[in-house]
């Protein structure tokens, strides 16, 4: 039987950037705070020192960063007339695990969703009518507007000390940023990062073709900066150990970095890791939250009653959650009816292998950081024709070349043998000349009917509790989408004088083995309509008034962007909603 704490105000599950954004807002306000992690307690200087983290073996390889498939994993299959099976090695995406969340091993990629992505499904069938989409696509508004959350997208960029070069400030287009961008109310903090050389070759190509490439925004600070909390980051130092790996030098944004120490210091907040939430209770009416019950590293259970409720955790897990919980109805994709675990979506990548002349042409790729690069977003969104082409949904697309690191950066052309004298002498000839990895099209994945999340029938965790299950497969939409993006980004790089160019289009069925990226979204999305979504335009769960689910479960669909800034700016949006409305009177702040 669990044992009782002492009530808080509020419990918070999971410490990555949304629940610590959350934390600390709802602290500031004089609330009594506690956020319970299922990982470990992670600190920059003990656990990332520079002389010790920048290991490949240990934490590229080895994903020391990232959640154990034997401490829980999800089942996954294609299609609903197969069966799932357990995911037994990480593969399309990595599971974050610990306090910081996917902030500690992000790249720092910090882009906002174009003002079209907000309201994705008015937009398209204006633009091109019904009829142009895909019968069984989902894809629905969001509930609220780039220009409402414009200021909190500007907070974490603050926050974050973002690096890169504004294209629309208050509507002024300004040379060398993007200009497809949504009107940001001012600059990025810092300059953009400086450019290394093959980013620089390819934005010339690009420019050359007609192109407006721009440096990519980048959580990888360019200078000194401190924060408005106070917190100070330092500059980058191209060391190309970013995705997968903390960051020693302080130069990388991530909660550690930019928010938590603040958090530590207010006297309402404390933290409990190495605890594994079970279920958020609920009173005997089902529509309110008491509390969580979780099971610390010693396996004792206890129970935290709170008068609010905000799950942070990654995608999947809030997804899963709920469903335990007996919170929201779950989606049948057969009777089309319920919201949790509908509109699942990842993501629609692909890259493309580029080789230079040897000794002409040197690079240097270990010279880099997580969110280098320069960028074109012409074909990203909708902000090109899509008519003539019979899909929608698009890409950014940029020479990102973030690492050069000995074990996986071994690039040869094709028909090198696998292995021997000869692979060795190709990768030795092709290391500095030639762009991989990192070089890609980053792809919108929109969602659809058969697209989903429920609780898998036969597979158990370790306290008996259904695993997570994964229907997931890609549509014609994301082949062709994926096939003609592709094309266009290779030009890019045979404008550049590569010698060769090698196109990995990506092609069905989805394959959990491949990585993609760790962007899971949807599952428990935001809308205006309880009967299409989990939660309202606050994040506010219709179902259950004082519980909030923050994080990227909550986007209706994937654009071709990073997720983080956005899911860090609906999390300051939705603190203001609970700081300014909730608190104030609690209970539903939208009747629907």
């Amino acid at each position: 039987m669990a044992r009782k704490l002492p009530a808080k105000d509020v419990a918070i599950i999971g410490l990555g950037w949304t629940g610590s954004i959350m934390a600390y807002e709802l602290a500031d306000a004089g609330l009594e705070v506690v956020a319970i992690e299922r990982g470990p307690w992670r600190n920059t200087p003990t656990d990332f020192p520079p002389n010790f983290a920048p290991d490949e073996l240990r934490y590229r390889i080895r994903h020391e960063l990232f959640l154990r498939p034997e401490q829980t994993t999800f089942t996954f299959r294609n299609k609903m007339n197969q069966t799932a099976l357990p995911i037994r090695t990480w593969g399309a995406f990595m599971p974050p695990n610990g306090v910081g969340g996917g902030g500690v091993h992000w790249n720092a990629e910090t882009w906002r969703f174009l003002p079209s992505d907000f309201e994705l499904r008015t937009h398209l069938t204006q633009r091109y009518g019904a009829g142009f989409l895909p019968e069984d696509m989902t894809i629905q508004d969001w509930g609220v507007t780039y220009d409402e959350i414009e200021p909190y997208y500007d907070r974490f960029e603050y926050l974050c000390g973002t690096s890169g070069q504004a294209g629309n400030i208050k509507g002024k287009i300004i040379d060398g940023g993007n200009p497809f961008e949504g009107p940001r109310s001012r600059p990025y903090p810092t300059p953009a990062q400086d450019q290394p050389f093959s980013h620089t070759l390819f934005a010339k190509a690009a420019r050359d073709l007609g192109y407006k490439p721009f440096p990519q925004p980048s959580g990888n600070l360019s200078r000194p900066y401190q924060n408005p909390l106070g917190v100070r980051l330092g500059p980058c130092t191209f060391c190309g150990f970013c995705e997968w790996f903390g960051c020693g030098n302080y130069s990388k944004a991530s909660p550690q970095t930019t928010i938590l120490p603040a958090l530590l210091r207010k006297p309402t907040f404390s933290a409990r890791d190495n605890s594994e939430v079970t279920r958020i209770n609920l009173d005997s009416t089902g529509k309110r939250a008491t509390g969580v019950t979780f099971v610390d590293a010693e396996g004792n259970e206890w129970e935290q009653p709170a008068d609010l409720v905000i799950l942070s955790a990654y995608t999947i897990f809030n997804v899963q959650l709920l469903l335990l919980s007996g919170i929201g109805k779950p989606y049948d994709p057969v009777a089309n009816t319920g919201v949790i675990g509908r509109n699942f979506s990842h993501q629609t990548i692909s890259s493309v292998d580029s080789f230079f002349e040897p000794g002409k042409f040197i690079f240097n790729p270990f010279i880099a950081s997580g969110a280098i690069g320069m960028c074109i977003d012409e074909f990203n969104g909708d902000n090109f024709d899509h008519g003539p082409h019979g899909f929608v949904g698009g890409a950014y697309m940029g020479q990102v070349q973030t690492n050069g690191r000995p074990i996986e950066t071994t690039p040869v052309p094709p028909g090198t043998p696998r292995w021997g004298a000869a692979w060795k002498k190709a990768v030795k000839e092709n290391y500095l000349s030639a762009l991989k990895p990192g070089t890609g099209v980053h792809g919108s994945m929109y969602s659809y009917r058969d697209v989903y999340m429920d609780l898998d029938p036969t597979y158990k965790d370790r306290f008996g509790r259904p695993l997570a299950r994964i229907t997931m497969d890609f549509h014609d939409n994301e082949i062709k989408q994926n096939a003609f993006l592709t094309d266009k980004f290779a030009e890019i790089f045979q404008a550049m004088g590569a010698k060769q160019v090698v196109k990995h289009y990506r092609k069905g069925p989805y394959d959990v083995t491949q990585y993609q990226t760790t962007h899971l979204c949807g599952g428990a999305v935001m809308g205006t309509d309880r009967n299409t979504s989990a939660i309202n335009r606050y994040l506010q769960c219709w179902d259950v008034p004082n519980l909030f689910v923050t994080g990227a479960s909550g986007f209706p669909q994937n654009a071709g962007y990073n997720p983080t800034g956005t899911l860090a700016a609906l999390a300051f949006w939705a603190a203001n909603a609970v700081r300014t409305h909730y608190l104030k009177n609690p209970g539903q702040l939208i009747n629907a």
